[in-house]
């Protein structure tokens, strides 16, 4: 079965799931050749008793938009989580988690995900980009930020923390990075 890459952005009120919300999230998946399969998204009800932490806030008060569309017309993750399920084993291919940074994102998506619909089809794996760049360009971690990228891997797509927004345009980041790769090695692993 060929890979698929679920790129995928949550926008949260927190740092950590559980004492914090996941507000929305989006996932954009995507064959190696950056053809896009399909989309999924949702906006999330809170979950009882969790509450925003003040920094995230803080942050969120400079976001107006971005707020509004993360909490426009919230859904129970008790139903959505099973309609990811459904959408991701709906693929046609093995689902690969791809995020930057995948450590916030898949903490928060794999929480939902044993929490809500009892099973997790990424397992316990997911993609980083930026340690994908750092292989890449043979740099330190740290360095491996998207200044410091090539201009050639970036798509003139929007970040605009709307979490559809931002899997598309990382999901075609990695693609492009994906590309690449396959230049770098005469295409030998195409």
């Amino acid at each position: 079965m060929p890979e698929v890459y679920v790129s995928t952005d949550i926008e949260a009120d927190g740092p950590i799931p559980g004492p914090h919300s996941m507000l929305s999230f989006a996932s954009a998946a995507f064959r190696g050749d950056k053809t896009l399969i399909g989309t999924f998204a949702a906006n999330l009800t809170m979950l009882p008793g969790a509450q925003g932490h003040p920094k995230t806030m803080e942050w969120w008060n400079t976001q107006p938009k971005a707020w509004a569309a993360c909490r426009a017309n919230p859904r129970d993750p008790a139903v959505v989580m099973p309609e990811y399920v459904a959408w991701l084993r709906s693929l046609p291919g093995k689902p690969v988690f791809v995020a930057y940074p995948a450590a916030f994102d898949f903490m928060f998506v794999h929480w939902y995900l044993i929490r809500f619909a009892g099973e997790a089809p990424f397992s316990h794996s997911a993609l980083d980009i930026k340690s994908y760049a750092m292989a890449l360009l043979g740099t330190e971690y740290r360095n491996s930020v998207k200044r410091n990228m090539p201009r050639e891997w970036f798509d003139e797509l929007p970040h605009t923390h709307v979490a559809l927004d931002d899997a598309k345009e990382q999901g075609a980041l990695f693609c492009n990075m994906l590309a690449f790769r396959n230049r770098l090695l005469g295409d030998r692993s195409a």
